[in-house]
């Protein structure tokens, strides 16, 4: 909490001269009844009324010194305040072509990588991280950022069918996929650059190979990790046919030797996941990566809280007057 009007706060320093004036003359007042001796009244014990006198003094006190903060506009903090914080840079740059809509991972590829992925953004707040999708051509999802909640939203709102129903090219370009990710990543100035690259096919669409992809990664200082998705076996595949659904049994085709070569030319890492366990597994190993320092901007909003103040004065002053006028009322 800081006040916006500090200067008010000198008015403090006005609680001295009225304790002393009030210590020096309190005595040297005019009695209310005059009588020709008192010295019979001095051995007399003091009422609880006397012995509480000096609360009208404390509760004037407080009153006036809760007057002078409300006057002075206590305000919670709102500014820009640059903090460091210990993460790395990630881009997820996941595959959304149709065969993602196969079932051996419940309910199928693409909704438990996202499951996996959103739980793997939650356990690392401090990263700044982005997403880009893939099918037969790439775009970024959503840039980097540490807004996670964003982040979080944009990811539940990749389709499955997406490129089923023709919003994007079908196929599979993990060389595109790669380039969109490292555009977004080359200009960073974290230590640790990292691309987590997920897909369940091999490379047959786009302009870039992967492996140029890699080697463009390489010379940025980009690490990639790179998961293939989708069991050994035959995957079932829902197909709409006459109106219903029916189930195909696919090969799985996922290129592992160049997503093995892609990891070992970044210095980073080639995972298998048959299932939705091990995808899980994998997320924890990348999880363990290093970190690297991190500048973060945070926003406060500010609010007025005098309210709080004024409340405090404006009780003290009314309980000190109800006192005056009944219990500690002088006989006229």
């Amino acid at each position: 909490m800081e006040f916006a009007n500090k200067e008010y706060l000198f008015l403090l320093l006005l609680i001295i001269p009225y304790l002393i004036w009030h210590i020096m003359y309190k005595n040297k007042t005019e009695s209310t009844i005059r009588v020709s001796d008192s010295s019979a009244y001095q051995y007399f014990p003091k009422s609880w009324r006397i012995r509480l006198m000096p609360v009208q003094i404390l509760l004037r006190i407080i009153a006036f010194v809760f007057i002078v903060f409300a006057m002075a506009r206590p305000q919670t903090n709102n500014s820009w305040n640059n903090e460091f914080v210990e993460g790395i840079d990630i881009m997820m740059v996941m595959d959304v072509s149709t065969s993602m809509l196969a079932e051996d991972l419940k309910p199928n590829r693409l909704e438990a990588s996202k499951q996996v992925a959103s739980e793997f953004i939650v356990d690392r707040p401090n990263d700044n991280i982005g997403l880009t999708i893939f099918a037969g051509e790439a775009f970024t999802q959503c840039p980097m950022t540490i807004d996670h909640a964003s982040l979080l939203n944009l990811l539940k709102n990749v389709r499955t069918d997406i490129a089923a129903r023709g919003l994007i090219q079908d196929g599979t370009a993990i060389g595109m996929g790669l380039a969109n990710a490292i555009s977004r990543l080359k200009d960073s100035k974290a230590k640790s650059k990292v691309v987590i690259l997920l897909t369940d096919g091999s490379n047959n669409m786009g302009d870039l190979s992967p492996m140029t992809a890699a080697e463009i990664a390489r010379s940025f200082g980009i690490r990639i990790y790179t998961i293939g998705v989708g069991t050994d076996k035959l995957a079932p595949y829902p197909k709409e046919v006459a109106g219903q659904i029916q189930y195909v049994y696919l090969p799985v085709e996922i290129d592992t030797k160049v997503l093995d070569d892609i990891a070992r030319e970044t210095q980073g890492g080639f995972y298998r996941a048959t299932n939705t366990r091990e995808l899980q597994y994998i997320y924890k190993e990348i999880d363990k990566l290093e970190k690297t320092k991190l500048s973060l901007k945070k926003y406060s909003k500010k609010y007025e809280a005098y309210q709080p103040f004024a409340i405090v004065a404006i009780i003290s002053l009314l309980l000190e007057i109800l006192l005056r006028i009944t219990v500690f009322r002088k006989i006229p």
